[in-house]
């Protein structure tokens, strides 16, 4: 309303357009939902909707929101346990925690005593946690908590306490929104003074102030901005990560810091054999046979491509057998099962009882490789060196099963341990690990070279997490590896000191992983956080950037996130940072351009003003026209501009530093005074050299002038130190679209006699064209010629200082 009323009426488009922005800025800004509220929304989706409970001495069924603590629950294979539980018996129970945990594989568990209060949750084996699954077996168990009591809940509550933080890109819009609006002050109020002191109606400096003002400030911006982002939102996408909040597209640019869980990001979150050996020769598809058979896995096929489903670690032995060429279905068909021994926690064994084609049976037997040593017949030389193998096998970091069988020619009357699991034949050791990702380890030294922190977080073992990290790079010499129970000796202050020579974090709560980002945060870092369970939730709302797995990622750890990675991959990570860098790049050129060219109309109005000239080089008109123009279309383009190469090779930005350090004050300053100065120059030949035309002539060539500068400029801005022709006049086609129609648009309003009329301007000679011309491209000239110096000074050699002489020794 303010730019219309200063405007006589004239300005009713910009004043439309500056409307329309605040709207659309609205309603992004309520579009925007609370990410903490959904993700507790899904943290109660997560609640079992029913539970089995023995009340009254029979078994009912209710709600899970009516257990109580000291409620006795029934549990087995499939069932979402609905409450915490103590474990009262269990019958080869496991449940999958890895939402909770981040633990790998499912979790044996055991009717044991109390355990120490200060457990750790993934070694806490008499308990069951609500919202995880039971995978295997039965129990009955004793309810210790519910609701916000649980640990699932307590996870909850740290999602409450953390509350929104700005991100880099948002404190910048607001610095520089203080110091535009400080200026923009300053300029107006003394504008409106050197009038008074010179005499002038007071009504007319009030407008050419106000007119000053809409000049000085780039109304535009924040819709650009947010465009630029929303652009660059798509283009990730196609990159496999999808952005929930637009200034967090910006901020992995300044990311310091990337802390990332190893199961399924820097993993294949699948179980393989990676490694086998037997104690005698050609015993290998014998020990695959044994492993395949002794195991509950399913088998199918897809195409040649064998599918398992079941326990991870049953079906990676039953796909490398049946990659070896022994199916699974067949031999069942070949060796029917005709008994088993289920696997135990206590034994640490499985047993499953076969006919042979000729007649008798056959028992296999997996399990730890010290419990099946001690069943089988063997030398002690043989024993030694079986041990030796599993503990270099395990060293690896890998999960070893033995495999050994026996020969019978009757059934036993009972089958037990005593009768069947004795007087085996040791066959061989079977090796597997969930394997790194091929792409990951390339990623890693893509990080480093960036300048860019990797760091594992995980709720694995520590033994597996080092593998896998010095496998990847993360781990490398001189670096440390710590457990969650090390962090609660280790205070937080002590934790900030320390922070940077640790580079693994095994067996970790979320409370853990919650101390470590903000231990980096403290050293000012800007942290990015992975995460796929339930645990990882409160870090990834702490962290600056939240990013979730999409495929294994549950709906908590989604919701609060800020970016969600499709394909669960650690590369994708790395693909984002490269684009989170390539569009703050954009933004600061936009922000570049609008402001550098905006202090050129502020320079032509306020010396108009303060010199006393005749006429001012810009109506109110024409003023508003201009940032139609130029502060729309050409800063859009900015923001789809090519990445600059040797982006990934930079440090990455301090999040702290002012938008305007690094010399960027200064190249806006000298650009901006350029600009203005060549506008005034064009007037003044308009005025004094190139009469032709009179006042409308000087009026019109300083309006082309200014225009066709800013229009050009454009181009200047596309890189601060490369060469408009080493990046390609034609490398973005999107600014060539946007030269072309501001050019169109003002050769309309400079040539076209009904806008002529309308925008005050007048016919131009040859000569004054010439003039024109030269000028607007003058900024292309200087700026090449000021790019080609800084290359060249960046390329000469330091001078060396003479060596210092050490006086002479007697």
């Amino acid at each position: 309303g303010l730019s219309l009323w200063a405007g006589g009426g004239e300005d009713w488009l910009d004043a439309a357009i500056i409307l329309g922005i605040v709207a659309v800025n609205a309603c992004i800004s309520l579009s925007q939902e609370d990410s903490a509220q959904r993700a507790l929304e899904a943290l109660r989706q997560l609640s079992a909707p029913q539970a089995r409970a023995v009340r009254g001495g029979r078994e009912i069924r209710l709600e899970a929101q009516g257990l109580v603590p000291g409620d006795i629950i029934r549990l087995e294979a499939g069932d979402l346990v609905p409450a915490d539980g103590r474990l009262l018996e269990c019958a080869g129970l496991e449940t999958d925690e890895s939402a909770l945990t981040g633990e790998s594989a499912p979790v044996a568990k055991e009717a044991c005593g109390p355990l120490p209060e200060d457990t750790p949750l993934a070694e806490r084996k008499n308990m069951v946690a609500a919202s995880t699954v039971v995978t295997r077996g039965r129990c009955r168990c004793v309810v210790t908590a519910t609701g916000m009591d649980t640990e699932v809940g307590h996870i909850a509550g740290l999602l409450l306490e953390k509350g929104e933080s700005k991100t880099p890109l948002q404190k910048k819009m607001a610095e520089i929104s203080a110091t535009l609006s400080f200026l923009c002050l300053c300029v107006c109020a003394v504008m409106f003074g050197v009038g008074v002191l010179q005499g002038r109606d007071l009504l007319g400096m009030f407008l050419t102030a106000v007119s000053l003002a809409v000049a000085a400030i780039p109304e535009g911006l924040p819709a650009i901005v947010t465009i630029v982002l929303a652009m660059g939102v798509g283009r990730m996408a196609k990159r496999r990560a999808i952005v929930k909040k637009l200034p967090a597209v910006e901020t992995l640019g300044c990311a310091g810091v990337v802390c990332s869980d190893k199961t399924g990001t820097l993993t294949q979150n699948k179980m393989t054999v990676t490694e086998m050996w037997t104690l005698g020769r050609g015993q290998r598809e014998l020990a695959l046979t044994i492993g395949a058979l002794c195991g509950d896995a399913a088998l199918t096929w897809r195409g040649k491509t064998p599918v398992c489903t079941g326990d991870p670690t049953e079906a990676a032995i039953t796909t490398a057998a049946a990659k070896a060429g022994l199916d699974k279905n067949r031999l069942e068909a070949q060796f029917p099962r005709k008994g088993e021994l289920p696997f135990d926690s206590q034994r640490k064994l499985m047993s499953t009882i076969h006919a042979r084609p000729g007649g008798g049976f056959r028992v296999l037997v997996k399990g730890a490789p010290d419990v099946l040593l001690r069943r089988c017949r063997l030398s002690h030389g043989e024993a030694e060196r079986i041990a030796a193998r599993n503990e270099a096998m395990a060293g690896r970091a890998l999960r070893v099963l033995g495999v050994a069988c026996r020969e019978v020619e009757f059934l036993p009357r009972e089958l037990t341990s005593r009768t069947l699991e004795q007087d085996l034949t040791f066959v061989g050791l079977i090796g597997m690990m969930d394997p790194p990702r091929p792409e990951a380890r390339q990623a890693v030294e893509e990080c480093f070279t960036a300048g860019i922190r990797p760091v594992m977080i995980t709720g694995d073992h520590k033994l597996t997490a080092v593998a896998v990290a010095r496998e990847l790079g993360i781990y490398r010499p001189g670096d440390l590896a710590v457990t969650g129970e090390d962090l609660d000796f280790l205070p937080q202050n002590a934790l900030e000191e320390e922070v940077e020579r640790f580079s693994v974090y095994a067996r970790v709560s979320p409370e853990h992983k919650m101390r470590i980002v903000q231990a980096w945060q403290a050293r000012g870092k800007v942290v990015a956080m992975t995460g796929d369970g339930v645990n990882d939730a409160p870090a990834l709302k702490t962290a600056d950037i939240g990013c979730a797995m999409g495929r294994s990622g549950t709906d908590v750890a989604k919701g609060a996130a800020d970016m969600v990675l499709t394909d669960d991959n650690f590369a994708t990570i790395v693909s984002a940072v490269e684009e989170g860098r390539g569009i703050y790049a954009n933004i600061k050129k936009a922000i570049h351009y609008l402001l550098s060219c905006n202090i050129g109309e502020i320079l032509t109005i306020f010396c108009a003003t303060a010199l006393r000239f005749p006429q001012m080089p810009l109506t109110p008109v024409q003023l508003l026209w201009l940032n139609l123009v130029t502060d729309s279309l050409p800063a859009l383009a900015l923001g789809v501009e090519p990445a600059e190469e040797g982006s990934m090779n930079q440090p990455p930005r301090d999040a702290k530093a002012s938008l305007f350090a690094g010399g960027f004050a200064f190249r806006l300053a000298w650009q901006g005074v350029m600009v203005g100065a060549l506008t005034l120059a064009a007037w003044f030949l308009g005025w004094a050299v190139l009469p032709e035309g009179g006042a409308g002539a000087a009026n019109t060539m300083a309006f082309a002038t200014l225009t066709l500068s800013q229009l050009f400029h454009a181009f200047d801005v596309r890189s601060e130190r490369a060469s408009l022709f080493h990046i390609g006049l034609w490398s973005n086609p999107a600014m060539n679209k946007a030269f072309l129609i501001g050019l169109a648009m003002q050769m309309a309003v400079l040539l076209v006699p009904p806008l002529q009329m309308v925008f005050g301007t007048v016919p131009l000679t040859p000569t004054q064209w010439g003039a024109v011309v030269g000028l607007a491209l003058t900024p292309v000239v200087v700026c090449e010629g000021t790019k080609a110096a800084v290359r060249s000074q960046s390329r000469r050699p330091p001078k060396s200082r003479p060596a210092r002489r050490e006086p002479a020794r007697v």
